[in-house]
């Protein structure tokens, strides 16, 4: 079984075009999406349209659920503008996806923890707003109950696989299409990637074990920034254009 897991991609469709170019340059058909798909001020509607053309299976995001849940006027600065974009076929769309599956029986995909879609798993935000890999415990804590040996997640924007002491392991691709974010849960924090390269993983079981491989494509970063600007984000752009926020 080989395939590619992508995440995060927040309305980058020109982070997306890139990395799907790299999938299908590597002979790669298999694709899971994690989830957090359109929202942001970037250009939501090409985003979506290439995704549901997409032969890929998709999660519900907690910022693509965010779309669908509440009333425009109670939605987020990157929701509203997302909204705008959208067609009611998009919003139909989104209402069918799961929170949760089983991919081809052996790997568990959810966007964030499993019981939950905004919970960081693998990451652990300090009252000082250092964000620190969680501990061991705590991380085999909320894979409890999941038998597959391997479980997929996203959320964080931040590329990580960690083996279980039990064998499992659980893999982030990392963010497609935003490297960086400031966010005020469970404390205020900054996440920051250090590039602004799309990123997505390559999974595949050999013998028995499952290889993870992380792929850093360049693509047009730079005119996502400069759209995000123009739409009032300038953490956002600077994301974008360098992989920190400043």
């Amino acid at each position: 079984m080989r395939f590619a897991a992508i995440a995060d991609i927040h309305g980058n469709h020109l982070a997306l075009q890139a990395v799907l170019s790299d999938i299908r340059a590597l002979g790669i058909s298999g694709i899971v999406d994690l989830g957090d798909m359109v929202s942001g001020p970037l250009n939501a509607r090409p985003t979506i349209d290439i995704l549901m053309e997409l032969d890929a299976v998709h999660l519900l995001g907690n910022h693509d659920r965010y779309l669908i849940d509440r009333p425009h006027e109670k939605m987020s600065s990157w929701e509203r503008l997302t909204y705008t974009q959208l067609e009611p076929r998009h919003l139909d769309w989104l209402r069918t996806l799961p929170a949760n599956c089983i991919y081809r029986d052996q790997v568990f995909l959810c966007h964030a923890t499993p019981d939950d879609d905004e919970t960081y798993w693998l990451d652990t935000v300090l009252p000082s707003g250092e964000v620190l890999m969680s501990s061991l415990e705590s991380i085999e804590a909320k894979a409890a109950g999941v038998p597959q040996s391997l479980i997929l997640c996203a959320h964080t924007h931040l590329a990580r696989a960690v083996r279980l002491r039990d064998g499992r392991l659980i893999v982030n691709p990392g963010s497609v299409g935003s490297p960086g974010y400031r966010a005020g849960k469970p404390h205020p924090h900054v996440v920051e990637a250090g590039s602004p390269d799309a990123r997505y993983a390559i999974v595949e079981r050999i013998d028995g074990d499952w290889e993870v491989t992380f792929r850093h494509i360049p693509y047009d970063h730079d005119a996502m920034a400069e759209l995000a600007r123009r739409n009032g984000q300038p953490e956002l752009a600077s994301a974008l254009a360098t992989g920190w926020i400043r």
